[in-house]
């Protein structure tokens, strides 16, 4: 369901605050992803190797997308065993069902 409402959402990350629009139903998440954002900048802050906020933000940023790289690749990886077991067991249903005999799944 979409819809076209859209609100004024304040996000904080590091102290500072940040005025975003997001349709209402996405408030939630927004608000779940700037939280994430703000633990990964402190993260990489308090640690003290990156100095600036700009710096922190591209850190925070390229760990994010790393994190959702090995996510995807994972999904992929299991998306494709899903595919491959569904295939064998078909494979296997369809030789017992051919040869006549009844088969224990």
């Amino acid at each position: 369901m979409t819809t076209d409402r859209m609100v004024r959402v304040s996000v904080r990350v590091l102290e500072k605050e940040y005025q975003v629009s997001c349709p209402v139903e996405e408030r939630s998440d927004l608000l779940d992803s700037a939280e994430y954002l703000n633990g990964k900048m402190r993260e990489i802050r308090d640690a003290g190797n990156v100095v600036g906020l700009d710096r922190i933000a591209v850190m925070a940023a390229l760990n994010i997308a790393n994190e959702l790289l090995k996510l995807r690749n994972q999904d992929r990886s299991l998306n494709s065993d899903v595919g491959n077991r569904i295939k064998q067991l078909r494979e296997r249903v369809e030789t017992a069902l051919t040869q006549g005999r009844q088969m224990e799944l």
